[in-house]
């Protein structure tokens, strides 16, 4: 089916949330832990919390209706090991961070909830990563060129600039502008009627630009891309994450899309408190 771009909603307050949780489906980097051919402490680990699937998320609760809702933060390589290990049977919204393979190489997998569902999926995301997904994902976006009638994903594309928002069903999205190297990218802040929120999701981050710290004022609940105690150009080093942790004030923060350096019993010691590793499974409510 050719792909429906739509203009962002607008946002609305909605009272009445219930049941309001946001899972961590993977919290590993981008080749996943174990890495393929290592015998590392943690790659060998027998601690489930070493074991880290592709970083992404589920946004899941009751709206005000009583309907069940569940908002995806990005969709990588092992959604549907994800999706059968944590039942989710549907995605009212799939929101974005950026195009690289870890984070939207898995969206071949949402054409189950269309079936489920019965309707197409807002996709979310800038102008750049959106521009990606056409040329990805051209049978679902071009589908009049496809050789053979296949089954595809029904998607339909939501363009999205910094500081827009949308309702997603009672919970306000507001798209954040982050850096990851040089590549411009998106964090997403979700605001309503939760103990969670405000709460910020930013990975594959190392950098902030100024305009964009008035969107993380009020932070509860973070969620923060830590990669390694090691430097790296692309990726906050834990220590970084843990000094803008700090700046941004949040209650509770969570780091995530973490390598095999990381052992989760070992080195989370060096945490300070209010600042945690997470771990896929963790659910944050």
């Amino acid at each position: 089916m050719a792909e429906r771009e739509r203009t962002r909603h607008s946002p609305s307050g909605e009272a009445g949330l219930r049941e309001v949780t946001l899972t961590l489906l993977g919290t590993g980097t981008s080749a996943g832990v174990p890495l393929i051919g290592c015998d590392c402490a943690t790659c060998t680990s027998d601690d489930p919390r070493d074991r880290r699937l592709r970083t992404a998320a589920a946004l899941r609760y009751t709206d005000a209706r009583g309907m069940h809702r569940t908002v995806l933060l990005d969709v990588g390589p092992d959604h549907r090991q994800q999706a059968l290990q944590h039942r989710i049977d549907r995605a009212d919204y799939i929101l974005l961070t950026h195009s690289h393979v870890d984070h939207v190489w898995g969206l071949d997998e949402v054409r189950r909830y269309n079936a489920l569902m019965g309707t197409s999926i807002p996709v979310i995301g800038d102008a750049r990563t959106l521009d990606e997904l056409r040329r990805i994902y051209a049978h679902i976006f071009d589908r009049a060129r496809n050789a053979n009638e296949s089954w595809v994903a029904d998607l339909a594309t939501v363009r999205i600039a910094p500081g827009e928002s949308l309702d997603c069903h009672g919970i306000r999205a507001t798209a954040v502008q982050m850096l990851h190297g040089r590549l411009p990218i998106l964090a997403w802040r979700f605001d309503g009627p939760s103990p969670l929120f405000p709460l910020v999701y930013a990975t594959d981050v190392n950098g902030i630009p100024p305009e964009s710290w008035r969107h993380l004022v009020g932070t509860r609940t973070l969620i923060l891309d830590g990669l390694r105690f090691r430097s790296h150009p692309t990726h906050f080093s834990v220590d970084q994450a843990v000094e803008t942790a700090s700046r941004i004030g949040a209650i509770r923060t969570v780091l995530v899309h973490m390598t095999h350096d990381i052992l989760h019993e070992r080195d989370a010691q060096r945490l300070p408190d209010g600042v945690e590793f997470g771990f896929d499974g963790l659910a944050l409510r």
